[in-house]
């Protein structure tokens, strides 16, 4: 499938979910960094900004999205989240969605490459793929899947369903977190 075409039929998915969790949900069709769809909650005036990855893969196969070097950038207002789209199977595809603030995928993408790429079992120079290349697979996000409620809360207040195992890593001084990250000032529990 065309990148663009998997890129623009994530965002239409997620603006129709959303707009059944009583959501008016736009595009904003490029110019607006880190925001694919703009929503704000019909009930509550709550307004939420989502940056939308897609991928689409067989049935069965475990997705993995690329989260480069702009999202491991902190959130900026605790309103910002990532839904990540999972497109399976032959046309027409199956959808799955891991909602998640973006703090939350920021430090998921930093420590999941981070620790690849100094995983001490690996041959020296064998691993020297940037951080913009970084691929994060669907298992990292599974606790998020379809959490379209936590777009009522503060993403500061969500709680991390993270791999228990990146907590680990984020205290470790070889991974740790991305610069500027809000966790460094206090890691939470998960």
């Amino acid at each position: 499938m065309d990148r663009k075409l998997r890129g623009s039929s994530g965002e239409h998915l997620v603006c129709g979910v959303l707009a059944q969790f009583n959501w008016a949900a736009a595009l904003t069709r490029g110019g607006v960094a880190r925001t694919d769809v703009l929503a704000v909650n019909a009930d509550t005036g709550r307004t939420v900004t989502i940056q939308v990855k897609t991928n689409w893969c067989q049935t069965g196969e475990l997705a993995k999205w690329r989260l480069g070097l702009k999202d491991i950038l902190p959130a900026k207002a605790p309103s910002e989240w990532y839904v990540l789209v999972k497109l399976e199977g032959p046309a027409p595809a199956r959808s799955r969605y891991f909602v998640v603030p973006r703090n939350h995928v920021a430090a998921a993408s930093w420590i999941d490459h981070q620790s690849w790429l100094k995983d001490p079992s690996a041959a020296p120079g064998s691993r020297n793929a940037p951080q913009s290349l970084a691929l994060v697979g669907e298992t990292m996000f599974a606790g998020y899947e379809d959490h379209w409620e936590r777009l009522n809360e503060s993403t500061d207040t969500v709680p991390v369903l993270l791999p228990g195992w990146c907590r680990e890593r984020a205290l470790d001084e070889r991974v740790g977190l991305p610069s500027g990250h809000p966790w460094h000032e206090k890691l939470p529990e998960w």
